[in-house]
């Protein structure tokens, strides 16, 4: 393991997370460098929603060290990991939105939440919202409830309210699970076209291999609003590294053109092709 560099986001030493004297993780190691997207491919129950956890200090590992911005975060407390995690957003699994909140302050939530200042609480926070929302294209829901929007509407509510604190890491768990195949490329647009238009440090759990591709592939077009193909120069490519889990054990890294050469049937059926 490299020794960790000024551009460390999330580094992660030999961790091991055990529930139940079963391992969800075992022996991992790796570093996530600013402006990186990380695919994170594995089976069911294979960790992946666990290392984001364990990112984020929510799931402490059995052994080894996690740090989070260049700070150990492994025996800190909850207190001092409260401004740490301000500079992460999180898109939860199924877009983790309040019910009885209306979409306004769930995307509010938060900045609210975050702000210990009372020239940063009284701030103009609905433009702030608002903004988030119209990034999203869903500006006109501002006082709709989450049950009034379509799944794919949610998940891009969830995208806005993990956005809005302008984070410099972005955790996505399963963005595109459960939905259609057109909405589940619109949700993987909106990331692409975040990290393009915001330089922020991504990684993403996911089973499905398209949403690798999407991201290893495309770049966001200002102009024209839309994804356009990414040419090699552009250096996309060699920054989405890919990584594969099986039943808690880091068991691939690398570069699409790597994933693509490997054998083992288990990390082939992730392979990320151009179609």
């Amino acid at each position: 393991m490299p020794d960790a560099t000024d551009d460390s986001v999330v580094r992660f030493e030999n961790v091991t997370v055990v529930f139940d004297d079963l391992k969800a993780l075992d022996g991992i190691s790796f570093e996530i460098r600013r402006g990186q997207t990380r695919i994170i491919f594995g089976a069911a129950a294979s960790g992946k929603s666990v290392m984001l956890k364990t990112a984020l200090g929510l799931v402490r590992p059995a052994s080894g060290r996690v740090f989070l911005f260049g700070q150990d975060i492994t025996g800190m407390s909850e207190e001092q990991m409260f401004t740490l995690r301000g500079r992460v957003g999180v898109l939860f699994q199924e877009g983790g939105l309040f019910d009885s909140l209306t979409i306004e302050e769930n995307v509010a939530y938060p900045v609210v939440n975050r702000a210990t200042a009372p020239e940063e609480r009284n701030g103009d926070v609905t433009n702030r919202v608002r903004e988030a929302l119209r990034f999203v294209e869903l500006e006109h829901t501002l006082e709709k409830v989450p049950s009034e929007l379509s799944g794919g509407m949610r998940r891009r509510v969830g995208i806005a309210r993990a956005m809005v604190t302008e984070p410099a890491l972005m955790l996505y768990d399963s963005p595109s699970a459960g939905l259609d195949p057109i909405t589940a490329n619109t949700i993987m647009a909106l990331i692409v076209k975040a990290r393009d238009t915001r330089n922020t440090t991504i990684a993403i759990v996911t089973h499905r291999y398209q949403d690798g591709h999407i991201m290893a592939d495309f770049r966001y077009n200002p102009e024209s609003g839309e994804l356009e193909p990414a040419p090699r120069e552009s250096g996309i490519q060699e920054r989405t590294v890919f990584m594969v889990l099986r039943d808690g054990c880091l068991v691939f890294e690398g570069t699409r053109d790597e994933l693509n050469r490997q054998h083992d049937p288990y990390v082939a059926r992730f392979r990320i092709t151009r179609q």
